[in-house]
């Protein structure tokens, strides 16, 4: 009969167990990190949601001139509400395509020329796909003339394209709200690095009375935009601390089991 008695199993060589505390320290010491990681994030994004529905609900202010253009960023100006005011420059309207609770059709993209001869896109919102002829022809177009004030929120450019979609100037064909490569398109030498959502959503506490059929008019239609954040970091959180646990769950199992064969071995009998 061997040294570990009845198991037929000898003990791991103190090398051997060095090799796991090592691994298992390291792989407890990842987990927890990635937790608090996640943690950390969290904090985060529940600031900027509480930042982002300040920015949402608060007067509309001017939005950022050309000076401060290159600071402009999602995290701090995502979703702020403004105030625009000029001359929409018709015959530069763009159309990009859009999913909305009312189906599938296009943001109209429209540049706003402002007193400061610059320019911003305005998505003035949704039309069906149906219109989109209409459009893109300006086949009955009901833009206004003259000065105009528009309130809306602040968004960020969309760069690129969509899921696996390629934006295709030559082609009019925008599968996203690239404001560089719309603005490249349509000849805008001073376009705002932002475009505008027009409409801004109602206060709180306030009641909206209109009630407008979703297939209906007028369009475009705007008060679609949709502000949605993604916050499953406490589920990663916890993730990542469970796996932990089950590191020391591990090394707790090891330990025994090593303790039990070496007492099988002291206490088998001689061969």
């Amino acid at each position: 009969m061997d040294a570990a008695g009845h198991t037929g199993r000898r003990p791991h060589s103190p090398w051997t167990l060095a090799v796991l505390a090592v691994v298992g320290a390291a792989l407890f010491a990842a987990f927890v990190a990635l937790g608090m990681w996640q943690v950390q994030r969290r904090a985060w994004k529940l600031d900027l949601i509480e930042r982002t529905a300040e920015r949402i609900h608060a007067p509309p202010g001017t939005p950022p001139p050309m000076a401060q253009w290159p600071e402009v960023s999602g995290p701090t100006h995502e979703y702020l509400a403004v105030r625009l005011q000029g001359e929409w420059i018709a015959e530069k309207t763009l159309l990009s395509q859009a999913t909305t609770e009312l189906g599938a059709g296009f943001w109209v993209m429209t540049p706003l020329q402002q007193a400061d001869n610059t320019q911003v896109l305005v998505n003035r919102g949704f039309v069906p796909a149906d219109q989109r002829v209409r459009w893109q022809t300006r086949d009955n177009d009901t833009t206004p003339s003259g000065p105009v004030t528009v309130e809306g929120l602040l968004r960020i450019s969309e760069t690129g394209g969509g899921f696996l979609r390629r934006n295709a100037p030559d082609e009019q064909r925008w599968h996203s709200r690239d404001v560089g490569a719309m603005a490249k398109a349509q000849q805008l030498p001073n376009a705002a690095p932002y475009f505008v959502d027009a409409g801004l959503p109602a206060r709180q506490g306030a009641t909206n009375t209109e009630q407008r059929p979703a297939s209906q008019g007028p369009w475009p239609r705007t008060g679609l935009t949709v502000v949605r954040f993604a916050n499953s970091h406490l589920v990663y959180a916890v993730t990542w601390f469970g796996l932990a646990l089950m590191v020391i769950g591990a090394a707790v199992l090891v330990a025994r089991y090593e303790v039990r064969l070496r007492a099988l071995g002291r206490t088998a009998p001689p061969p």
